[in-house]
């Protein structure tokens, strides 16, 4: 409407003056609602071919969109475990602490595997302790055979020289007994030997294995039983948490909750402009939109990123070839939106849907030294006209809730 309102004073207006004061012909004589038509015609046939020439360099040079929406992010309450719910921590809304437990699961069995681990823990110590006895065991056993065998041999070597100088004294049947006597005493000390490496061998490496087993196990144990707390991953709010005592959770079928991130939809905001506007919009642009939950403001934006790609394009490589049929939806251009100035968007609500407009700047093109003069002018009156697409904005943004309250049936 303002598109056409500016065309008309400068071709239906001129039009009527001419017809007016040059070939006085006036309103409700000459000029009636039957022959305005064919009075003004090349006025309104310039004022129309006028008025689609400009809204076509409007909007293709200050696209507009309504398709813009303050994403926000949101993390699923999910254990890892199954189980039964034993206890809840927050309520049905809330803030939570990065770290915070959220809810519990019934940890019976976890703590049952990690008391087991102790016990076994335990268990290896006392034997550690035995092991160690038994060395004392096997070093008093290992001396006494010593001894015993150091007795056989003196005896035997007594007999030896005995027998040297008196033959027939000492009967050759006792010699034979006591070289036996000496040969076994000398396999105690051997039997005693093995098991004092024995006992040491338990100490030094299989009594340590098995207690390094035991605490990996009771650490399993604990970390098993850590998952039946779930905890904040980070500081957000929970929302709609319906979660009571007795509710079974899966981590794959049904999730607890949700959780969403402290500043999630306070950073950005995303815009859907059309396919044709994919060689205008740029990084750098400057924006500004108005939200449905901050009326009557005028919020000034910049773009920072185009997204290079359209959903609307997207396939999963399977056993079935793509149809381009199946799009039956032209995907939009994602452009992200941040405020141009830091808490430009406090007091919108995330989630909230809004109205963007872009503005394309040539100030470069002008400036460079080899754009003509023409080509000059026609960018400085392309960027003008953003002006009538910024006081489009303002009156969306005036009529907004009145739209919403009165006109939408609500």
């Amino acid at each position: 409407m303002l598109e056409i309102l500016l065309c008309s004073v400068l071709t239906i207006v001129p039009d009527f003056l001419f017809r007016r004061y040059v070939q006085n012909k006036r309103i409700g004589k000459e000029i009636t609602i039957f022959s305005v038509w064919y009075e003004l015609r090349w006025g309104i046939t310039a004022c129309m071919v006028l008025a689609v020439s400009l809204i076509t360099v409007i909007f293709y040079n200050h696209p507009s969109t309504t398709n813009v929406t303050l994403f926000f992010r949101t993390i699923p309450i999910v254990p890892e475990i199954n189980g039964r719910v034993a206890e809840v921590y927050v309520g049905f809304s809330g803030p939570v602490a990065k770290g915070a437990p959220i809810f519990k699961l019934d940890s019976s069995k976890q703590e049952a595997a990690a008391e087991v681990a102790r016990r076994k823990i335990a268990e290896v110590d006392a034997e550690l302790r035995v092991a160690q006895i038994d060395i004392l065991k096997s070093e008093g056993q290992i001396q006494e055979a010593k001894s015993s065998h150091q007795q056989a041999l003196d005896e035997l070597e007594t007999k030896r020289e005995l027998q040297k100088r008196n033959p027939g004294m000492v009967p050759l049947r006792e010699i034979e007994r006591l070289e036996v006597t000496a040969q076994g005493r000398l396999g105690a000390i051997t039997s005693a030997t093995a098991a004092k490496q024995s006992a040491t061998e338990r100490v030094s490496a299989v009594l340590p294995a098995q207690k390094a087993s035991a605490e990996a196990a009771l650490a399993q144990a604990e970390v098993e039983l850590d998952k039946t707390i779930v905890r904040a991953g980070v500081s957000g709010q929970v929302e709609q948490f319906a979660l009571r005592v007795g509710d079974i959770v899966n981590p794959v079928m049904r999730p607890a909750g949700i959780l969403i991130p402290e500043g999630a939809g306070k950073r950005s905001l995303q815009a859907g402009f059309g396919q044709i506007e994919a060689q205008i919009m740029k990084v750098g642009m400057t924006a500004e939109v108005t939200c449905v939950s901050k009326p009557w403001t005028i919020i000034p934006m910049v773009v920072t990123d185009v997204q290079d790609f359209i959903a609307a394009g997207q396939f999963r490589g399977g056993e079935q070839l793509i149809d381009a049929q199946q799009v039956t939806r032209p995907g939009t251009l994602l452009v992200f939106l941040e405020p141009l100035y830091k808490g430009g968007l406090d007091g919108v609500t995330p989630g909230s849907s809004c109205i963007a407009n872009a503005y394309s700047s040539n100030h470069d093109l002008i400036v460079a030294k080899d754009t003509s003069a023409t080509r000059r002018v026609v960018l400085h009156v392309v960027d003008a006209l953003g002006l009538v697409h910024a006081l489009i904005l303002r009156l969306q943004a005036l009529l907004l809730p009145f739209k919403t309250l009165v006109f939408s049936g609500h």
